[in-house]
């Protein structure tokens, strides 16, 4: 595989993505729709996966099972949205979305005419939306090939602990973006990679 050639080159890295089987990896979600990756990603903040399904689940029953439209998120009484286990501040930021999509006409968009740099900073006019988040999008809710996240805590910890890096804050994500200029065009694989390495048992 191209990515796998290319990433091989940085050493460190080589010798990791040898101890990690393909199953661990991260699946790209090629189907995925950036809105809906959008909503899920705010709905997913800060709780595990299995409770972060169950919400999930719950988000779509109230919907009929069919992912909304912005104007059945807008119209959706907020303490409905808060009985299914989201926080004021998780709705507040999911009606934000849906307005934003709805009143910017982008919910036929074709996100292949913008670059990462185009996309990320039109998503973080979105109150709610991070960087961070953006990221997340363009890796998993778009298949962006060359994304690097150097504020995610997950990446910090295994580039951490791979380079021998001690150092915090802004020294560390400079050191860390510095260090993923060598995996270019591929430093999402590169991502998936540090994270399957990290989480294993």
């Amino acid at each position: 595989m191209k990515h796998i050639e290319s990433l091989s080159r940085d050493n460190k890295l080589k010798k990791l993505i040898q101890t990690v089987p393909t199953e661990e990896l991260h699946e790209l979600n090629r189907d995925a729709d950036l809105r809906e990756y959008l909503v899920y990603s705010i709905i997913s903040q800060q709780l595990s996966t299995k409770v972060a399904k169950v919400i999930r689940e719950r988000f779509l029953a109230l919907f009929k099972n069919k992912f909304p439209t912005n104007k059945a998120i807008l119209k959706m009484e907020d303490e409905k949205l808060r009985a299914i286990g989201l926080s004021y501040q998780k709705l507040s930021y999911i009606k934000n979305i849906a307005a934003f999509f709805e009143e910017h006409k982008l919910n036929k968009k074709d996100w292949s005419q913008m670059d990462d740099a185009e996309i990320a900073k039109l998503l973080t006019q979105i109150k709610g939306v991070g960087q961070w988040t953006a990221e997340m999008v363009l890796m998993f809710g778009l298949c962006r090939e060359d994304v690097f996240s150097a504020g995610d805590y997950g990446i910090q910890m295994a580039m951490k602990k791979l380079y021998k890096l001690d150092l915090q804050g802004k020294e560390l994500q400079q050191k860390m973006i510095s260090i993923s200029e060598r995996w270019r065009p591929y430093r999402s694989h590169a991502c998936m990679y540090l994270w399957a390495w990290k989480d294993k048992k």
